[in-house]
């Protein structure tokens, strides 16, 4: 077939996603796939579209891994570079694509030749559903998750009641807006050590754990400078976990141990930061509650094909979900393929299930 793998974006998980795309553009190819990769921000400028059919026909050998950096991207000077890119090719659509325009030159036309697009975007357009909305309108394709269930499950404040109305237990919470910042975190029903969180945020970007006045100030000067809204959670000491959800079944669920701090972006990313064990170290009763809480809150939101549920895991033994990713990492050393692969999934296989299960949708 031929597919487009969709990758990098104007938000700060761009590099994430950039390594995602090119492992899932290397395993599509040696599936015998014609499978192209592309900046969805980026783009292509200068193709015409007989060069944009002709990639299709390139060789198919490997892509080179991006290097992650420890810190976020620079999405100002992005925007300066795709300026500068597209005055140097004298795009003649250049007036649509100012520094804030989400799309590059010709990825929409490059997704229509092809038979489905793979989505290898983390955060951003990627996964709150704004990208699956155009291609839904344009009748393109796409793996994973609808725009309806990607935008539900990538604002945390909805996911929260979503997931309260279907049962599955959560940490509390209260979404808050500009005009709350000030009203003390009493008042609110908190109290410090606290979460403190953007609603649309992925890769733990955006999210502070605040243990003094000083520092809840400051996460909130932080996430509303990123969005409108806020979410504050209580603070809940214990375990974390990830539950991998492939076609409505939980996979092994997989233990996150960071050697220092939480599992935050650098410990995400940054090789040697954190241990993974899978599966993990639970007894029989909590890993089937855990397992059927991560499907019933993927049914909740009507996420299709697969999504990765987090959780966290009191001293008491009680379960939190925290979070649902709809388009989690997918390096061969990320959470979900590394517990597919402990169903006897390799990673290229992974890939192809990806691509089947997405075409169902369709039929």
């Amino acid at each position: 077939m031929k597919i487009v793998v969709l990758a990098g974006g104007l938000c700060p998980e761009r590099d994430v996603s950039l390594l995602s795309g090119t492992k899932v553009c290397n395993a599509l190819r040696q599936n015998g796939h014609q499978a192209v990769m592309v900046d969805i921000y980026m783009g292509l400028p200068g193709y015409q579209q007989k060069d944009l059919e002709a990639l299709f026909e390139m060789d198919g050998s490997l892509l080179p891994d991006p290097r992650i950096s420890s810190t976020m991207p620079d999405l100002n000077g992005l925007k300066e570079k795709r300026t500068q890119v597209l005055a140097a090719w004298d795009c003649p659509d250049g007036g649509l694509y100012n520094q804030s325009s989400q799309l590059g030159p010709n990825v929409l036309e490059l997704c229509r030749l092809a038979d489905i697009c793979f989505m290898g975007l983390h955060g951003g357009i990627g996964e709150n559903g704004m990208l699956q909305a155009t291609l839904d309108v344009l009748g393109i394709k796409y793996t994973g998750a609808s725009s309806l269930a990607s935008a539900l499950a990538m604002h945390k404040g909805v996911t929260k009641q979503i997931l309260s109305d279907a049962g599955v237990p959560n940490a509390r919470g209260r979404q808050i807006h500009e005009d709350d910042r000030y009203t003390p975190l009493s008042e609110l029903g908190f109290e410090l050590p606290c979460v403190v969180k953007v609603c649309s945020g992925g890769s733990s970007l955006g999210v502070y754990i605040p243990e003094t006045e000083t520092e809840y100030e400051s996460a909130l000067d932080e996430c509303f400078a990123m969005e409108g809204d806020v979410l504050i959670e209580e603070y809940i000491r214990g375990r974390e976990f990830a539950v991998p959800v492939i076609a409505g079944k939980a996979c092994p669920i997989i233990e996150i141990i960071p050697k220092s701090g939480w599992f935050d972006y650098e410990n995400k990313y940054q090789e040697g930061r954190t241990d993974e064990v899978c599966p993990a170290q639970i007894d029989a009763e909590t890993t089937a509650a855990m397992q059927k809480a991560a499907e019933r809150a993927c049914e909740a939101l009507g996420i299709q094909v697969y999504a990765r549920p987090d959780f966290l895991m009191d001293g008491e033994g009680r379960i939190y979900c925290v979070e649902i990713n709809t388009l989690p990492g997918l390096t061969p050393a990320s959470l979900l393929p590394k517990s597919a692969a402990q169903t006897g999934l390799s990673y290229n296989d992974f890939c192809e299930l990806v691509v089947s299960e997405s075409l169902k949708k369709y039929d």
